[in-house]
């Protein structure tokens, strides 16, 4: 089963956007684990507390704050540097903020990645590049049919469309100036991701974590609905060996979905709400239904291509990404680091078979 290969990593100069965000945090750790040299650009974090904070991701990586929205911010952070390997995870990445906000997440998603992508055909030794989109890019008919890779994108709410117009814009910048350049330009559609260190508004462990933790209680909009759960560690080493293949094959795919192995999508939000109430000892969540919600009901993803390609797919079934993860906030909260407790799990991933 492939992951992250060391030997590779080390030393190579990574340019990561997103590092002060949940996903990005984790990578930040990995990557440094690795032996990369990483820079970072984002924002600052937009919420308290911030896993880029608890585990002092800053200390690890060269962090700059920076907003993708500005090109001129972006050129002036990028001037003078040099990188081997991108990984853009930089995202607005909550359906209902996008609700909220549609203009922000466009800006953030769109033209952000559309800044980018054009700052980066400057960089004179780049061996790859990795965009980071979404499971929701499909245009979802709720079928209950995971989707491949070559389905039709779209996007019903703001924070789908925008990841499925990414993906155009990836499209291309490849195919206008990227593999011209010899550089291969590609697309990673990940599933919803769980993991020690999520804090975000509307996220489902988030919201549960705080009912344990005496700030209110977990309430389900679609406990019924079903969703391409996996761990963090699960979906943050499908990138990094993507974007290692790329890196060595410019034959490889150009967009990779990664998500459970099948049957993980059986879960609904329900039973996975169940388990990691149970296990974090916190109130049962309810229900209440929301009427105006554009969120399907239905959603899978087919990761077999990564398998067949990488020879990489998810390590943890949903159960035990739950347990995963809240063993993860139960040992936070007892006063154990966050940093030891992102690598302790970082190392034990890379033992599982």
């Amino acid at each position: 089963m492939s992951q992250p290969d060391p030997a590779f990593w080390a030393g190579k100069r990574i340019l990561l956007t997103g590092h002060t965000g949940f996903k990005g945090s984790w990578a930040a750790v990995w990557l440094q684990a690795l032996g990369a040299q990483v820079t970072g650009l984002a924002l600052a974090p937009d919420q308290t507390p911030a896993l880029y904070e608890l585990a002092g991701v800053g200390d690890l990586v060269r962090s700059r704050i920076v907003d993708l929205r500005s090109l001129d911010a972006l050129a002036a952070a990028l001037e003078g540097e040099t990188f081997d390997l991108v990984l853009h995870m930089a995202a607005q990445p909550i359906v209902r903020a996008s609700i909220e906000d549609p203009i922000g997440t466009f800006g953030s998603n769109v033209m952000g990645t559309a800044h980018l992508l054009q700052a980066l055909r400057a960089q004179p030794a780049l061996q790859a590049v990795l965009v980071v989109t979404s499971d929701k890019v499909y245009a979802n008919a709720e079928t209950g049919r995971a989707f491949a890779e070559g389905d039709a994108l779209g996007g019903k709410d703001p924070y789908s469309a925008s990841k499925a117009a990414a993906e155009i814009i990836v499209q291309s910048f490849a195919r206008s100036f990227y593999d011209r350049a010899g550089v291969p330009l590609a697309t990673a559609r990940g599933g919803n991701v769980i993991g020690g260190g999520d804090f975000s508004r509307d996220r489902l462990v988030a919201d549960i974590v705080r009912a344990g933790r005496g700030q209110g209680e977990t309430v389900l909009r679609h406990p019924q609905a079903t969703r391409p759960w996996q761990h963090v560690l699960d979906c943050v080493a499908g990138y990094l060996v993507y974007l290692q293949r790329l890196a060595q094959d410019r034959a490889a795919p150009r967009a990779l979905n990664f998500g459970p192995r099948p049957g993980g999508a059986e879960v609904t939000v329900g039973q996975l709400a169940t388990r990691a109430v149970e296990a974090l000892g916190a109130r049962p969540w309810r229900h209440e239904p929301d009427p105006q919600s554009l969120e399907a009901q239905s959603l899978g993803i087919d990761a077999s291509l990564a398998r067949q390609v990488l020879g990489f797919e998810s390590r943890l079934a949903a159960p035990d990404a739950v347990d995963w993860t809240m063993d993860w906030y139960r040992r936070e909260a007892d006063g154990e680091a966050a940093l030891a407790l992102c690598r302790e799990q970082i190392a034990r991933y890379g033992n599982l078979t």
